[in-house]
Formats: C-alpha cells, sequence, structure tokens
C-alpha cells in the first residue's frame, strides 16, 4: 500500500504504530513530517504537504489514542 499525504487516517494509524511511545498532542509539526516521509509505505512529494494536512494527521493520531 502506497500512503498519501491525504490518507491522514492511515498515516495516522502507522505512526501510531511506529512511536507508541509519543504523546501525539506534543508532536511539533517539524518532527510530524518528518516521521511520516519516513514511514516505510509514505510515497508523495514531501514539499506538497501543509500545516492543514499535518494538523489532520496529529487529530487522527490523537484520536487513535483515546
Amino acid at each position: 500500500m502506497s500512503l498519501k499525504w491525504t490518507d491522514t487516517l492511515d498515516i495516522a494509524i502507522e505512526l501510531d504504530d511506529a512511536h507508541p511511545e509519543v504523546d501525539p498532542k506534543t508532536v511539533r509539526f517539524t518532527d510530524l513530517h518528518q516521521w511520516v516521509c519516513e514511514l516505510g509505505d509514505f510515497d508523495d512529494d514531501p514539499e506538497r504537504s501543509g500545516e492543514k494536512i499535518l494538523e489532520a494527521i496529529q487529530m487522527h493520531w490523537i484520536e487513535e489514542r483515546d
């Protein structure tokens, strides 16, 4: 499966698996961007993300934890 920036829920699930020790409420967007780009299934242009996309990923990640 190839993840794109628009796959915010799937990315959040992958991040939750990859970083179980991290509280998603405290993640800086610069770190979040890097971690998304480092996911094995991620296959999109790193420059195509923006604050709204990163915020959506973070919100899904918080919901995954709850």
